[in-house]
């Protein structure tokens, strides 16, 4: 009897969890869209900016994302009830929350860096000093980003999840690790007055389309699972 008892209470722990997960689903889902679509707008409207104006300092309206993200999301689910506190949910939520603290860290520690290093280089006369040295954040953020999508994925067993997140966050960071937009600009033989304009928008464009991948794309298909 105490073993039956067992069992049962084993079988309606899982389905407290497998209830709890699918509900997680849909909302994390939601929040992913969100997100993804939150980033790839704030990517293309930097990029006209900057081809615009030239100032560069427009990269900043990054730091609005968190924000708009928020506002969006509150928006949206005004007046629905909220997910209701479980392992699953507190699990995704502290893995985003380490991927947040992580990204502000890094993003503006490496800002300080390559201030520092564009200033001994103009202190020798020497560009290329920063240019070998420089912090490219793009592509740890987007291996970070999809690091996360994929450890949310396990948590959540979506296999699309996994698969976006590794393709999205491995595929960024190679892209950006091995100059893949350069090396295609070199053989497009595109003319040289040019080239400002592609590196203008290039960093943009490749954080829109694996965004896309890693968070747009998983987050629709989870919000949208029956």
């Amino acid at each position: 009897m105490s073993n039956l008892t067992a069992e049962r209470s084993l079988e309606i722990i899982t389905e407290q969890i497998e209830r709890s997960r699918k509900s997680v689903s849909e909302d994390v889902g939601m929040s992913l869209f969100i997100a993804g679509l939150c980033i790839i707008g704030v990517a293309l409207v930097t990029s006209i900016c900057a081809l615009l104006t030239g100032n560069m300092a427009f990269h900043l309206l990054y730091v609005l994302i968190p924000f708009l993200v928020i506002g969006i999301e509150r928006y949206i689910k005004r007046g629905k009830p909220k997910t209701p506190a479980s392992l699953i949910g507190t699990l995704v939520d502290k893995t985003w929350l380490t991927f947040g603290i992580f990204v502000l860290t890094f993003s503006v520690l490496s800002v300080l860096f390559n201030k520092l290093m564009l200033h001994d280089a103009l202190v020798a006369d020497n560009s290329q000093v920063y240019f070998q040295n420089r912090i490219s954040p793009v592509r740890i953020i987007l291996l970070m980003m999809g690091m996360a999508v994929t450890i949310n994925g396990y948590i959540l067993k979506s296999k699309w999840m996994v698969w976006c997140g590794i393709i999205g966050g491995i595929g960024g960071f190679f892209w950006e690790a091995f100059c893949v937009t350069q090396t295609l600009i070199a053989w497009s033989r595109l003319p040289y007055e040019y080239y400002g304009t592609v590196q203008t928008i290039a960093p943009n464009l490749i954080m829109a389309v694996f965004t896309f991948i890693g968070l747009t794309l998983p987050g629709w298909m989870l919000k949208n699972k029956r």
